[in-house]
């Protein structure tokens, strides 16, 4: 079953994130779906889903990367979209420091350029430092980069808090960026 479950949350990061066209879903101004659409278009594509695995993978799902409405007919992915979406965000006063967790092989191009958005809509943060080692580790060995939130505040920088706490900002410059050692 968690192989299962894995696999439907992968699928449906792709549908609510990046591409509601592969199975014909369509998303309104602020990224939500109907959950019996979802449902119906993931079937159609050959999936065995039901409300109950698509409840599972909501609240299974280690990075929070979805969430329901109140009454849990509508769904949407929470950050990471790299279609234009209306997330509704705040701007939110950050902590001290957040953190970014990379590989080590894409460290100089990040101290040159800084952490960029590219085909996202924000540059993604964490004040969880075993998150952002997990994130990094994802593509190679991790390097953990200290970003200063409160100094990039107050330099003009906003910064917004997802649902499932992720930080957000549109970009960090390379000199509100410090290389961790472990």
């Amino acid at each position: 079953m968690e192989k299962k479950i894995k696999h439907i949350s992968k699928f449906m990061s792709l549908v609510l994130r990046h591409k509601p066209e592969e199975i014909g879903l369509v998303l309104d101004e602020n990224g939500w779906t109907s959950v019996n659409d979802l449902i119906e278009k993931l079937n159609s594509k050959g999936e065995d889903v039901t409300r109950e695995l698509i409840q599972l993978v909501v609240s299974s799902n280690d990075k929070k990367r979805f969430s329901f409405n109140e009454d849990q007919t509508m769904i949407r992915a929470n950050q990471g979209h790299s279609i234009e979406v209306d997330l509704e965000l705040r701007a939110t006063e950050p902590p001290e420091y957040l953190y970014h967790g990379t590989a080590t092989k894409f460290l100089p191009a990040i101290m040159d350029a800084g952490l960029l958005k590219r085909n996202r809509h924000h540059v993604h943060l964490t004040e969880d430092l075993g998150m952002a080692k997990n994130v990094g580790a994802r593509h190679g060995s991790p390097v953990i980069l200290r970003v200063a939130a409160k100094e990039m505040l107050v330099a003009g920088f906003t910064f917004y808090l997802s649902e499932n706490n992720v930080w957000l900002v549109e970009e960090v410059p390379s000199t509100f960026l410090h290389k961790m050692d472990h």
